[in-house]
């Protein structure tokens, strides 16, 4: 068997903000890193097409603090964030802000000079800060990428799928896959394993996630023996746009021109209807993104809906010039497209944005098991049950920066030979994974199953849920896993995609399964989190915990909060 074997001081799977900035942070500390992806290197995952806001107490618009951007935050989790993990970030919020400018992201200043800083729904405080136009995210994964190009302590490794973490003595030792481009197996023996694979929204019909947000990390770390915590809590972006089609626009971008302009939300009947739901005077909107989408699809029940079962979203109150002026580009390419914002309104609706739950860590990034750490979206603490604007790219930043800080400080004897010796035992899963039966399907059916997993996991189990559609999504979703499993595609030699769509398949199946039995768990409402059939929160939090057993079950646990 050839193979490409390496070893390194930390190894960094993900290459989003969170797993460059880990990458960059352990080179400071003097380490080697490898910082390997199964996309290009800063062009997967979340970070590349976010367009909004980074929420950090600067202080440069108002007075603030980040004592107010903890209090913030604890309040908007409804109870669930970690106060300890929630503290780590806020506190070092303003530092990674100005670290990343020192690598050319240019946030947007006022004419004295100061950071642009606008307030978001949840927090007290203008503190939110961002690149002009929509560029946010896109700005600040290119300014990560050229932080750690020509750094001679960071390799990079593109195009590989990371199927297993290996573990020797109760700790983890390293890596193994394969490449995609010429299916080679790969080995990457590693003193410290840094996860930063992003989030899993894509296990939904309706998302905002890039293609290959599949969970990965979260199966990879389950495995390998972490502990996960309550996967029920998927955020869902209220006001996504729904119609008319639009090609080459991020769904979730009408969020800041609603703030910025007025636009009105309104339902089937053209009235504003968010005072219903939590009084939220007309033009002030100050409902959080969980009191949102829960408004607009009780709208929709109510038989107020929009046209396609949404709501509408109007600007024609806005003065043309005024509409240039905060759109920016962004208005002669909606009327390139038709759509005119001064003549009609568009229709907009949740759809799955964020993954609230995941891998439990430590304030230093180290999850439950020795020599593993995760960071970013992964990761489980910052936002409980709701997530705030602009939290997303702090928590990325920041978390990315204490693991590889951490996993550097910690460096241990590596076990090359153990790593090398478990990727001759992968390679031979892979192959029986691959290939199972002999018969050759086509590699359609490996999509229509990815979209019917896609389809179950909305239908059941999205924003608005109930124990029937749960526990029916539940036996659906069970039967899709066998399925996936059962598929066999023609061996490929190079770019095997295939391959890659059947691994991410089964993840995806194998998440929704913990997202649907910790959302038949929850008999409440809380945040993200909304059954119809318990409509009331519980007097006492409590967070779910999720492990694999060793037949790779998923077992289930109630942590009571502090």
């Amino acid at each position: 068997m050839t193979a490409n074997n390496y070893e390194t001081d930390v190894l960094v799977v993900g290459s989003g903000a969170a797993g460059m900035m880990a990458a960059r942070a352990a080179a400071d500390e003097g380490a080697n890193v490898i910082i390997a992806d199964k996309s290009l290197i800063g062009r997967g995952g979340a970070t590349i097409i976010a367009q909004m806001t980074v929420a950090v107490a600067l202080g440069e618009a108002e007075e603030d603090s980040t004592e107010l951007h903890f209090e913030d935050t604890m309040v908007g989790s409804r109870g669930l964030g970690d106060a300890e993990i929630i503290r780590a970030i806020v506190e070092r919020g303003p530092e990674v802000i100005n670290e990343v400018e020192g690598y050319g992201v240019k946030w947007a200043r006022t004419e004295d000079g100061k950071r642009s800083q606008v307030v978001s729904p949840g927090h007290s405080k203008r503190r939110c800060v961002y690149v002009d136009i929509l560029n946010t995210g896109g700005a600040t994964a290119n300014g990560l990428k050229r932080a750690i190009w020509k750094d001679e302590k960071i390799t990079r490794l593109k195009n590989v799928m990371i199927t297993r973490l290996v573990k020797h003595e109760g700790r983890v030792v390293g890596a193994v896959g394969f490449s995609m481009e010429d299916m080679v197996p790969i080995s990457i023996s590693a003193s410290q394993v840094i996860l930063a694979t992003g989030g899993l929204t894509e296990v939904y019909e309706r998302n905002s996630a890039s293609s290959n947000m599949t969970g990965d990390g979260f199966i990879l770390a389950a495995e390998a023996g972490g502990e996960l915590r309550d996967m029920e809590m998927v955020q869902f972006f209220p006001i996504a746009h729904l119609f008319p089609p639009l090609v080459g626009i991020d769904p979730i971008m009408w969020d800041p021109f609603r703030y910025k302009l007025g636009g009105r939300l309104l339902n089937g009947e053209h009235e504003e209807f968010m005072q219903r739901y939590n009084g939220e005077v007309a033009g002030k909107y100050t409902a959080t993104r969980d009191l949102t989408s829960y408004a607009i699809f009780k709208e929709v029940e109510a038989g107020r809906g929009s046209e396609h079962g949404g709501a509408y979203l109007d600007f024609r109150m806005v003065p043309e010039d005024k509409l240039k002026e905060g759109f920016g580009p962004v208005i002669d390419i909606l009327k390139s497209q038709g759509v005119d914002l001064t003549k009609q309104m568009v229709e907009v609706a949740p759809m799955a944005h964020f993954m609230l739950g995941g891998v439990k860590v430590d304030k230093a990034m180290k999850t439950t098991v020795p020599n593993l750490l995760a960071c970013g979206e992964l990761i489980y603490g910052m936002h409980g049950a709701n997530r705030l604007s602009g939290n997303a790219i702090t928590e990325a930043l920041v978390t990315g920066r204490i693991a590889g800080e951490t996993a550097a400080k910690d460096l241990q004897q590596r076990e090359d030979e153990i790593v090398k010796k478990e990727l001759e035992q992968e390679w031979a899963q892979l192959q029986a994974f691959w290939y199972p039966e002999k018969v050759e399907k086509d590699e359609d059916s490996i999509l229509g199953l990815r979209r019917k997993i896609q389809k179950i996991l909305w239908k059941g189990s999205g924003p608005l849920r109930t124990e029937g559609e749960l526990q029916q999504a539940l036996g659906e979703i069970e039967q899709v896993e066998a399925e996936v499993k059962e598929v066999a595609l023609a061996p490929q030699d190079s770019y095997a995609l295939s391959l890659v769509e059947k691994i991410e398949a089964v993840n995806m199946a194998r998440l929704g399964k913990a997202i649907i039995q910790g959302a038949i768990e929850r008999k409440e409402t809380r945040g993200a989190h909304v059954r119809l059939d318990y409509p009331e929160q519980l007097e006492k939090a409590y967070s779910s915990l999720f492990t694999l057993n060793e037949a790779g079950e998923w077992t289930f646990n109630k942590v009571e909060m502090e």
